[in-house]
């Protein structure tokens, strides 16, 4: 992760809202967690400057840690625009992988430039929280006799349950920005205090057992 990708990134996450931070009313995800953090990544693609920087940033962190891609595939839906913009900088075929074969047809999960056993695919998603898509469409590739160089993605909330699941998945993560560059951006924005700062680190440190605190 480059220091100063990261920082820009986390900044024009918070300045589009595509990041909000609400301490004291948390939001519940799907998987029942309370979080103080709430991510819209799809926001990102109406702001062509936004996307500028994360398509750029994408493509150097491939160039950096995935030099040996010859495809990169978008975990549908969210993921598909930032691998196509960063396909096209890096001038490799793309493909993008469904949730569950199409149910008609030729039955595809794949689409796009079909990996094949000499290809190294670098597989895009919008966030990680504990990479249970971008996982699945890694395992959807190697299914197809192809090689995963990695997974790259524009945010990760750095769950330890994230990178339990990527080492057993033998799988190599890399990210745009990440919790902690987003909470000293707002930090240095003024968003919060340092009291408060602390609060929402410990989230991050331990999700299902995190408990809001009371003004």
């Amino acid at each position: 992760m480059n220091e100063t990708t990261a920082n820009q990134i986390a900044q024009d996450l918070l300045k589009i809202d595509a990041v909000r931070l609400n301490l004291y009313h948390p939001f519940t995800w799907a998987s029942g967690i309370k979080s103080p953090i709430y991510t819209d990544n799809r926001k990102t693609i109406a702001y062509p400057q936004v996307r500028d920087h994360i398509a750029e940033g994408l493509a150097q962190l491939i160039q950096n840690f995935y030099p040996q891609a010859t495809i990169i595939a978008g975990v549908a839906t969210a993921g598909i625009p930032h691998a196509a913009l960063a396909a096209d900088r890096l001038a490799l075929p793309l493909s993008y992988v469904r949730p569950k074969p199409k149910d008609h047809g030729t039955n595809q999960q794949v689409e796009g430039s079909l990996p094949t056993a000499q290809d190294q695919v670098v597989i895009i998603d919008d966030l990680i929280s504990t990479g249970g898509s971008a996982l699945k469409a890694v395992d959807v590739v190697r299914k197809t006799g192809a090689e995963v160089a990695g997974v790259a993605a524009i945010f990760s909330y750095e769950l330890p349950d994230s990178q339990t699941n990527f080492t057993q998945a033998q799988t190599t993560l890399q990210t745009l920005t990440s919790y902690s560059h987003l909470l000293h951006a707002a930090h240095a924005d003024g968003q919060f205090t340092k009291a408060e700062f602390n609060l929402l680190a410990q989230w991050q440190a331990d999700p299902w057992h995190w408990q809001a605190p009371t003004k």
